[in-house]
């Protein structure tokens, strides 16, 4: 094989051709370039001090007002009310039907039982029992569940368009035709009471039920957890869900909502199939929104929960009903205080101080006056600290107000939010039937789209006084007594009153 010259090769040849006195080839030498200071620089006017040198920014435009379309609606010939949002991007259907009486409707005692009257629909309906059911819908990969909260309670439907017809009518079996089998309330009444010893292990959900029953007061429509408790599961029979099945599932007290992928002619003829033969029995009850609470309620409750890691703080104050204008501008107020990551409240015991890894804050709708929490579980060796903090949040935020980049970012918020929930089906339909619990018109989220982008700081600072004023607020804490009383003496609190996981006063 033949070889390259290396480079010592080619230096022994030119050592050669020298020695013999012949002159070795050398490529010329070019001039270097002149210095760079010796080449004249093109003349530039110097920029204005703190002038952009790209120029003026351009300014945008305020984006327009995200107005949802309004369901069709229609009344069927038994006086149940449908609401139609055609979305035929996909072949998906999801249908929730709701009826206005919830756990506010409970009789005296029997905490729970518009809950689980609920939960036992699917458990066996028409004619099919509760395993021959659940096997049906899941033959068609349909989603089907049951719910109830303060006010109403519902049955969910998502489907596929081509398994509509067949599932619309176990749809129907199960809210106009449910079996409320004896045996099979044995078995769900005792997964309901093992969820309700659950809950009390649970220093999150005991929080929430201890806030509703000091707000509200144990004999107030809404001063029950809405599953129950372990007092009133117990006093709870098959009797009493059906007798309460009787009186709030009527189709005139009904609303169907269904978005998706069906024309107005289709719906009507399912629901004439699901729905024809369901009629009312009796006297439909007068419904009454309940009164709002008043007070005087403790300054601090504490629940002793020795075994908990963390503690849960709270501080709680009525709000405003489903009706009320301030509603749609509310929104903006909380997100500011405690609706988002960014909020003040997050940003203060999370980022700053790192005694939580999230303080929210909520408020309720309900057809009543409902509620408004700001919480947080925090680290129990900082619940005096964590908690004096959220509380001068809360009252700086009502005394000043929201800042400009507050109001902006909270109106971009809420467009945002409110696009999102219209997204998807199943999003649309439980956001109307939301809306029709309550007793709201079809068009209510057009209307309040508008009122929450129009808002200015004034109405909004307006809101954040009268709404998150911690001075007259309740103060709740779940943790361990023993080591979070002190923390809470030192933080200025007055002594608690005691409570247990329902809301029972242990003492005062």
């Amino acid at each position: 094989m033949k070889l390259l010259p290396t480079l010592a090769s080619w230096f022994l040849v030119e050592m050669a051709l020298s020695a013999c006195g012949q002159a070795v080839r050398t490529a010329p030498i070019r001039p270097l370039p002149a210095p760079v200071s010796s080449v004249t620089a093109p003349t530039t006017t110097p920029p204005n001090p703190g002038q952009d040198p790209l120029g003026p920014r351009p300014s945008l435009e305020s984006p327009p007002t995200f107005s949802p379309p309004a369901p069709v609606v229609f009344t069927t010939p038994r006086g149940m009310t449908v609401w139609l949002l055609e979305r035929h991007a996909v072949p998906l259907v999801s249908c929730d039907l709701t009826i206005p009486m919830g756990a506010a409707s409970d009789p005296d005692g029997k905490a729970g039982l518009a809950y689980v009257t609920a939960d036992m629909l699917d458990e066996g309906a028409g004619k099919l029992g509760a395993i021959e059911l659940a096997r049906a819908l899941d033959e068609l990969g349909a989603r089907l569940t049951t719910d109830s909260n303060a006010d109403a309670s519902f049955v969910s439907l998502t489907v596929l368009k081509r398994h509509l017809p067949r599932a619309f009518s176990l749809f129907g079996d199960i809210v106009a035709r449910p079996r409320l089998d004896a045996e099979e309330f044995k078995r769900v009444k005792e997964l309901w009471i093992n969820e309700l010893k659950q809950r009390a292990r649970d220093p999150d959900a005991t929080a929430r039920v201890v806030a509703r029953v000091a707000l509200f007061g144990a004999s107030h429509p809404y001063g029950h957890p809405w599953d129950g408790t372990l007092r009133s599961a117990a006093g709870v029979g098959i009797g009493d869900v059906r007798r309460f099945y009787a009186i709030a599932w009527r189709p005139e007290r009904a609303t169907l909502v269904c978005a998706g992928d069906v024309v107005p002619g289709e719906l009507s003829t399912l629901v004439d199939m699901a729905f024809g033969a369901w009629r009312p029995a009796g006297v439909a009850p007068k419904l009454v929104a309940p009164i709002a609470p008043k007070g005087p309620w403790p300054k601090l409750v504490l629940v002793d929960r020795p075994d908990a890691p963390q503690s849960v703080i709270a501080v709680v104050a009525p709000g405003l009903s489903a009706e009320s204008v301030d509603v749609a501008p509310l929104w903006r107020v909380n997100d500011a205080i405690g609706g988002s990551f960014m909020s003040r409240l997050n940003q203060d015991l999370r980022e700053d101080h790192g005694y939580t890894y999230g303080a929210r804050s909520r408020y309720s709708l309900s057809r009543g006056t409902g509620q408004i929490i700001s919480y947080a579980s925090v680290v129990t060796d900082k619940t005096g600290d964590a908690l004096a903090a959220m509380v001068t949040d809360l009252g700086t935020f009502a005394r000043e107000g929201m800042t400009e980049a507050e109001v902006d970012r909270t109106r971009a918020q809420a467009r945002q939010d409110l696009v999102s929930t219209y997204e998807s089906v199943e999003g649309v339909a439980r956001r109307l039937a939301g809306n029709a619990s309550l007793g709201l018109p079809p068009d209510a989220d057009a209307l309040r789209s508008k009122a929450c982008d129009k808002a200015n700081k004034a109405e909004l600072d307006r809101l954040a006084s009268h709404y998150y004023n911690p001075t007259d607020a309740l103060v709740i804490v779940v943790g361990p007594r023993a080591k979070v009383s002190p923390l809470l003496l030192a933080a200025g609190f007055p002594p608690p009153e005691q409570r247990d996981a329902e809301g029972s006063v242990v003492s005062k």
